[in-house]
């Protein structure tokens, strides 16, 4: 089969095409013909070294397919209601950047009726990510307020599409003038310009001083203490990401009198039955909103597989708003 590896720890150009052995699913995984992979950013850091696989998972990188279910044991395909040329989607822990994939099949979920190949390769790792972070572990409601950091990124992009869908209001903050008016068109409620503008102060303006009630925060750094600032009381920080860094120095006393909750996570290393249960969980309250057309993924463009190099580089670039995906 063809495949995309990484030659070596660097740049885009490290990523080439080769030629593997078609994987075999183990107990409890399907094979899929793959005709779409979505690319993301921990996509990029295992490409620099940063973020190897985990143990027993294969070198090659992609985190999330669309394709045809063409093998797995049938009892495994039974408990799933799974059939051989079935069209699914699924969230991977490695391997999807290729023609065939073994996919857990409690990972596997079906391609939302109305949506292509390469809108569904968009979907499992920014809405499990998503799910996760906002919804299972900060408690977003209806009604309440989210403030996403990046917001015109595949991650802040499905964050604004499924909290407006479930009821809450959105500020998405963005790097240009630009990329605020796209976020206003995905449908965020306010957009900061955070080169111009301090978003703390800004969300607590546009909150009437009452702060917001959940931050989804792929930067870390020096930004948790200034989200601490515009949280409100019993408000809600989820860091996913430390793009600007790992140290952060916060006033612990804001902390406690608003007893706020800071919480970090990771998804890829996690237990099978716990990506099962966001899995159900995506399944009976997004994958409606996805067939009804209240929800769609924004798909920033499509490459070949071949040219995955240059769906890195744009990527690295920022320059992209929402997905990026590989097709074969």
């Amino acid at each position: 089969m063809r495949a995309i590896e990484i030659a070596q720890a660097g740049g885009p150009e490290v990523l080439r095409e080769v030629q593997r052995p078609q994987p075999q699913p183990q107990p409890g995984e399907v094979l899929l013909a793959v005709q779409a992979s979505g690319v993301n950013r921990p996509d990029v850091l295992q490409r620099k070294g940063l973020y190897p696989p985990p143990a027993g998972v294969s070198d090659l990188p992609g985190l999330e397919v669309a394709g045809t279910v063409v093998g797995g044991a049938a009892a495994d395909l039974a408990a799933a209601g799974l059939s051989i040329g079935d069209a699914v989607c699924a969230l991977l822990a490695g391997g999807g950047y290729a023609e065939r994939c073994a996919a857990p099949v409690a990972q596997c979920l079906p391609l939302p009726r109305g949506l292509s190949m390469v809108e569904a390769a968009a979907l499992p790792e920014t809405f499990f990510t998503v799910w996760q972070n906002v919804f299972e572990i900060a408690r977003l409601q209806a009604g309440e307020t989210l403030l996403v950091q990046g917001g015109t990124s595949g991650i802040g992009v499905t964050a604004t599409l499924l909290a407006k869908a479930l009821g809450a209001r959105v500020i998405a903050t963005a790097g240009s003038d630009d990329k605020c008016a796209a976020c206003l068109a995905v449908g965020a409620d306010h957009a900061i310009n955070y080169r111009t503008q301090d978003f703390a102060d800004e969300a607590l303006r546009l909150t009437g001083g009452k702060g917001v009630d959940v931050v989804l925060d792929m930067v870390a750094g020096d930004y948790v203490a200034r989200e601490v600032q515009c949280l409100a009381t019993d408000g809600r920080l989820a860091i996913i990401a430390v793009q600007g860094g790992t140290k952060s120095a916060i006033d612990s006393g804001l902390v406690l009198r608003k007893r706020l909750a800071i919480t970090g996570s990771t998804l890829r290393p996690r237990a099978l039955a716990y990506k099962a249960r966001l899995a159900q969980g995506l399944r009976e309250r997004v994958w409606p909103l996805l067939e009804s057309g209240r929800v769609r993924p924004l798909i920033h463009r499509v490459f070949p597989a071949a040219e995955a190099s240059a769906a890195h580089a744009l990527m690295e670039s920022g320059a992209h708003v929402g997905k990026i995906v590989l097709q074969w």
